[in-house]
């Protein structure tokens, strides 16, 4: 068995790469389209950096996969556009209100975060080792300001 390099990965993991490439363009589009229903700027600028940060994190991942030879994804999944139809119209329902939003953004974060965890147990002593960690600890960083925001406003 040859040993995996970045530019020698085997299928199993170029598969588990395009299902987190999917996760951040979901993750990409749900911050922004929610960015849009926010009328406090503070979220509303925190919603599209963190959106950007995950658009970075596919292109890089879709970077090495392409570097392997393989087509990368460039499309989210079914289930996160339906997702972020929900998060518009209760949105639209609550009037744009900051913990409604925040209450369906972590749950975005927990789908995201988990993909990771899942992909960095299956790919464990992986050539992407390296890359999905620091990945991880930049989405781990977004749940975790999401769900202490969506706490915070709950009060408010």
């Amino acid at each position: 068995m040859a040993l995996e390099t970045k530019t020698d990965l085997n299928q199993s993991t170029i598969n588990k790469l395009q299902k987190l490439i999917r996760a951040n363009i979901d993750s990409y589009n749900g911050f922004h389209e929610s960015a849009e229903e926010l009328n406090d700027p503070k979220l509303k600028t925190l919603f599209k950096q963190l959106g950007d940060e995950r658009s970075a994190m596919a292109s890089e991942l879709q970077r090495l996969v392409e570097f392997n030879g393989e087509e990368a994804e460039d499309d989210g999944s079914v289930a996160a556009k339906t997702h972020r139809i929900w998060i518009n119209i209760r949105g639209k329902l609550n009037g744009g209100d900051p913990h409604v939003i925040l209450i369906e953004a972590e749950r975005g974060e927990d789908h995201i975060k988990e993909a990771y965890e899942e992909v960095l147990k299956e790919t464990a002593g992986s050539a992407m080792n390296d890359v999905l960690t620091a990945q991880y600890k930049k989405v781990k960083a977004g749940h975790d300001r999401v769900r202490d925001l969506r706490d915070a406003y709950k009060n408010k």
